[in-house]
């Protein structure tokens, strides 16, 4: 937000200096990013009239100009600008001036001719970023009257680095409400009337677009002089606040925005067909806008229309087609409410932004547009004159915000702001900032004006009184308190450790944004239970991630590219899923790919394979103490693994995550090689540990029994290990799988597995009889469960 100090001081009464005046709005909240001082120093700089001008007799860009300072004889001054002509009136910086930067004005000779003074550009005052040429003054500015005079200079450009809650301080008004509570003084903005209705002019509205735009005010002007120069005051205004005058009745409406913080609009009336229709847009529509550009939109934006076609885009820009020119001699005025859902986003996605989208998508007044436009109307018929037709309102008042009345407790802001704020104060601050205060019982219940969105919870009303009361003026005071170490559960392992685990394996840890590109996912075959962002940083950040992989499997594609053949990450983070609200679940992931061994000379080099990440999963589960609550299945496999060389970790027989190589279609399309591997597991059951507990070194010796058993090729090690156990209970201390064969001796698709038992009492000492009677039970149930034949 940017403005004139001179044009605040006029709207409130600012007992303070321009140095007090950017401190107090700082220490408020409204910090002010920067401060121009405009037009200091022009002592000796005057209005002048260049009355004749000749061409330089020895330098051709040089021009010998004869002006009218008011002194009675005409100067001559020798200037280069390419805009110096006859009958225009400029700045004159006369001799023993001194401009702002230093430059001293001296008599001097250029290229042989006398030259006594400087015609100035807006830059070479200190007024303008603008040097293209020489500043031009409106042909009625009094020739000879102090420049600084005529433009109400010295004056300073405040900027302010608004934070999102403050849409009211993006207009002057609104401004002005907060210094007044600053400097203990009042607002100086008399009262809006309404403007002499003088035509009949009317045009339809209709409201299509729901609550995204409840409230649409317009007015049509007749017989305006289009061509009219915008006055001088409204001119500077908008050029120290750092808009560009364009034309008179544009300007009105930029002024009335900067003024009150109301966007608005006007059309070429006559260029409209119909009534005028508030609706969202057409999937695929398009709109050539005011800069030229061809917007393409789609059902989330709010067009205004009429009955034959789009006019504007509703809280970003207007159209081409529409636009209010020269030869422009009705214009139609729109002031409205939009809701700042329905706009937010909206002037990004065009690749745009606007003086009005940064306003609406942050909120403003739904009581504004009616002020707004009488105040430019007002302004219009005095500028450019016309017939005003009656105010056209369409609103839907049901989908208007209402303030809520929000209480405020007197203990609670003691206890908050460690200082006891007096009741009276309390109340004038409140009031100043245009806020109803109704004393109670405890403390104050007070009601927001319409246009602070931002005031919804007694927090609200109590950092209200605190930037207000000042924050120089709370005492500071250290706080106190026992500060008790919370003990870790030993159920629990921290989520700490098991990165420090994972790096001691190699692994290295990334750290990913929480939003992917919709295209990524759909790609890895994501498309249910998504949770879209409403408002994106970009296209390609516009989904909250449903699993780590996506987003970690591209970092490990951008470390490949960098030549890092061999790559080891992971992440510990949550993933998304559709509910209401999202369910966030923490997650791990790993990726990895390349050499399952640092290059060295211990060892032949091998690629990464399944067991090798497999490996690491174990190495974690081991970590819980309880790795027979694990099992892995070949079954029931994501789009993105590998069919043949991945699998579906499950805890307690419940799915948990996913172990693999990446499926070959997808790697391709990823330009990755056909080595990559992944893993992504439910982060808690990782974290939980069975609690250690003592017990005794067993007292009788173990037997060994070993097995060899033809089986099923589809049987998998967890199916007999779960087999066995549930047979031969806690006499089974130990099951040991040591051999595996397939090939000559055993029947296609079968294979031989050989196992260890480990058998143990705690009671006694088991005889050979119990070992081969714990070995017949153990061969006949997996004979009955998983078709095993002993091998002789």
């Amino acid at each position: 937000m940017k403005f004139s100090e001179n044009w605040l001081r006029e709207l409130v009464e600012i007992q303070a200096d321009r140095a007090q005046l950017a401190h107090a709005l700082t220490m408020a909240g409204l910090e002010v990013e920067e401060l121009t001082a405009l037009g200091e120093g022009l002592d000796g700089v005057v209005v002048a009239e260049i009355v004749a001008a000749e061409k330089h007799p020895e330098a051709d860009r040089l021009q010998v100009c004869r002006v009218n300072a008011g002194q009675g004889e005409l100067l001559q001054i020798v200037c280069g600008a390419p805009n110096a002509r006859v009958g225009i009136k400029v700045p004159l910086a006369t001799v023993g001036a001194s401009l702002p930067g230093g430059v001293a004005i001296k008599a001097a000779k250029l290229r042989g001719v006398e030259s006594f003074g400087m015609l100035c550009s807006a830059k070479e005052l200190g007024v303008d970023a603008d040097a293209s040429g020489l500043l031009e003054l409106p042909l009625d500015a009094p020739v000879g009257q102090p420049l600084a005079t005529y433009l109400g200079l010295p004056d300073a450009s405040f900027e302010l680095k608004l934070t999102p809650n403050r849409p009211d301080c993006l207009g002057l008004v609104g401004l002005a409400h907060d210094v007044a509570a600053l400097f203990g003084s009042h607002v100086k903005v008399p009262a809006q009337g309404a403007a002499p209705v003088s035509g009949a002019a009317r045009r339809g509205i209709r409201l299509e677009a729901g609550k995204d735009a409840p409230r649409y005010l317009g007015r049509v002007i007749e017989g305006i002089d289009a061509s009219a120069r915008t006055p001088l005051w409204m001119a500077e205004r908008l050029r120290r606040a750092g808009l560009r005058p364009i034309s008179a009745v544009v300007d009105v409406t930029n002024y009335v925005m900067l003024e009150l913080g109301q966007p608005m609009h006007a059309f070429d009336n006559d260029a409209l067909d119909g009534d005028i229709v508030v609706r969202h847009a057409a999937a695929g529509e398009t709109l050539k806008l005011l800069d030229g550009s061809e917007a393409t939109l789609d059902g989330g934006f709010v067009v205004i229309a009429d009955e034959r076609k789009g006019l504007a885009v509703a809280g970003v820009m207007g159209g081409y087609d529409s636009r209010v020119t020269d030869a422009t001699a009705n214009v139609f005025l729109e002031s409205a409410h939009f809701a700042p859902a329905a706009i937010m986003g909206k002037a990004r996605k065009l690749g745009l932004h606007t003086d009005a989208s940064h306003r609406f998508e942050r909120g403003v007044d739904p009581a504004l547009p009616q002020r707004a436009l009488e105040r430019a109307t007002e302004l219009l018929l005095a500028i450019v004159g016309g017939q005003a037709g009656p105010v056209l309102v369409a609103e839907r008042p049901e989908d208007l915000p209402q303030p809520v009345p929000v209480a405020l407790r007197r203990e609670r802001l003691r206890r908050v702001l460690g200082v006891t704020v007096d009741d009276a104060e309390v109340a004038r601050i409140f009031t100043a900032l245009g806020m109803q205060v109704a004393p109670t019982a405890d403390g104050w219940t007070v009601t927001a004006p319409s246009s602070r969105f931002d005031i919804e919870r007694e927090e609200d009303l109590i950092e209200e009184v605190a930037r207000i009361f000042g924050y120089d003026n709370i005492p500071t005071h250290t706080p106190a308190g026992a500060l008790t170490l919370a003990a870790e559960p030993e159920a629990r392992i921290g989520d700490l450790a098991l990165r420090e685990q994972l790096a001691a394996r190699g692994h290295h840890e990334a750290v990913n944004l929480s939003f992917v590109s919709a295209e990524l996912l759909a790609r890895w075959g994501f498309a249910d239970a998504l949770v879209p962002l409403a408002n994106p940083l970009s296209a390609d950040l516009a989904v909250m991630r449903p699993s780590l992989l996506p987003g970690l499997v591209e970092s490990l594609r951008h470390n490949r590219a960098r030549q890092q053949e061999r790559v080891r990450l992971f992440e510990v983070a949550r993933v998304f899923a559709a509910g209401d609200p999202p369910v966030e679940t923490p997650s791990l992931a790993i990726a990895a790919c390349g050499s399952a061994r640092a290059e060295q000379w211990g060892e032949s080099a091998r690629a990464l394979d399944f067991f090798d990440l497999k490996g690491d999963l174990d190495a974690i589960i081991a970590w819980g103490g309880e790795p027979q609550r694990w099992s892995v299945h070949a079954d029931q496999l994501p789009a993105w693994l590998h069919p043949g060389r991945g699998a579906r970790v499950a805890r307690d027989g419940a799915t948990v995550g996913y172990l693999g190589a990446l499926h070959p279609q997808l790697a391709k399309a990823l330009d990755l090689g056909p080595d990559v591997h992944v893993l992504e597991v439910a982060l808690e059951p990782l974290l939980d540990r069975r609690l250690p507990r003592a017990r005794s070194v067993p007292r009788f010796p173990s037997v060994r029994r070993d097995l060899a058993l033809d089986l099923p090729e589809a049987v998998r090690w967890s199916q007999i290990e779960q087999v066995v156990r549930d047979t031969l209970g806690g006499v089974l201390s130990q099951l040991k799988l040591f051999d595996r064969y397939s090939g000559k001796g055993v029947e296609a698709g079968r294979k031989s597995l050989a196992m260890g038992l480990i058998l143990q009492d705690a009671s006694r000492t088991l005889t050979d009889d119990d070992a081969d009677r714990c070995v017949r039970e153990a061969v006949t149930a997996l004979e009955k469960a998983c078709k095993a034949r002993l091998r002789g």
